[in-house]
């Protein structure tokens, strides 16, 4: 840990939140934790923030130019972009090691335990089974409906809590820019014990499009809803829906409708299943008989006298 934590002036910053008085809290718990002395850049005194800010640009000019490279932004996932950036920060970090090291030099050692690292927000779960955190709406459970939740907010998660226990753990997304179509998060092992129960509210739910796992769903709906009347196509699709969710067999799923859309047959939940679902487990039935009283009379009989009682 360095002596000090060098800053621009975040009291101006800080008096535009409404959440004025939690943030500023938050920083001075976040350097008293850590030992360290907040000092702030001067007022009107522009080129104090340079060493800084310049950094920053060259950061952000040296990834375009190693995007532009590797010749695409294209990624297979998260994981895979950020393993470039730690690759192309480990890189640039190198060339500094020396100086590192004499800087660790004058620092103090970590404290035992890291400090708060989550904001916390308290809602209420919706009928529909949503909350909504920093402008973006998450689906929930639906046996929490009506509960009120804890949530942790981190910068790629939310742990939820229902007293003092964890109950749910979510991918976060942030807000999208203004004027965007609001974003949600929907998950259909979620919603799929609710729908299971009232079918036909699948049709018009305005969740309809993110209740598609994957393509070959939506083009086993289109079928459904082409092929059969209205309601049977709603109770055959969700009932597809509710066993994926229930016996995490998503993938096994998608290649059993893929098989039976490419032999032009109809879907069915009870072929499904039989397809798809490990078999139910036979519980054995165990009888256990009750002891027989007279033997309790027995030992009384056996045992001295006087003792019996």
């Amino acid at each position: 840990m360095p002596a000090t934590h060098r800053t621009d002036r975040l009291s101006a910053a800080y008096r535009n939140l409404r959440n004025e008085d939690d943030a500023a809290a938050g920083y001075r718990a976040f350097c008293d934790h850590y030992g360290l002395d907040p000092t702030r850049n001067n007022p009107g005194v522009s080129h104090e923030n340079g060493s800084v800010e310049a950094a920053h640009g060259h950061l952000k000019t040296g990834l375009r130019e190693a995007l532009g490279l590797r010749g695409s932004r294209d990624f297979a996932d998260l994981a895979a972009y950020q393993a470039f950036l730690a690759e192309f920060v480990r890189a640039k970090n190198a060339r500094r090691r020396a100086g590192l090291q004499l800087e660790l030099q004058a620092m103090r050692p970590l404290p035992r335990f890291r400090t708060t690292d989550f904001s916390l927000a308290t809602v209420t779960v919706t009928r529909s089974g949503t909350i909504s955190i920093r402008g973006v709406l998450y689906t929930v459970p639906s046996r929490l409906v009506g509960s009120r939740l804890k949530v942790h907010i981190y910068d790629d998660r939310l742990s939820c809590w229902l007293g003092t226990t964890a109950v749910l753990e979510l991918p976060r997304r942030h807000r999208p820019r203004r004027g965007d179509k609001r974003l949600r998060v929907v998950d259909y092992r979620h919603l799929a014990g609710a729908l299971i129960r009232k079918p036909q509210a699948f049709r018009r739910s305005v969740f309809r499009d993110e209740l598609f796992p994957r393509p070959v769903f939506r083009r086993t709906w289109e079928v459904l809803d082409q092929r059969l009347e209205p309601r049977a196509a709603c109770r055959v699709y969700v009932g597809l829906l509710y066993l994926a969710a229930t016996h995490a067999c998503e993938a096994a799923l998608a290649d059993h409708l893929e098989d039976v859309l490419a032999r032009g047959q109809l879907p069915s939940v009870e072929t499904a299943r039989l397809a798809v679902a490990p078999p139910q487990t036979i519980v054995p039935c165990v009888v256990v008989s009750p002891p027989d009283p007279a033997v309790y009379d027995c030992l009384c009989a056996r045992m001295p006298a006087g003792e019996a009682g």
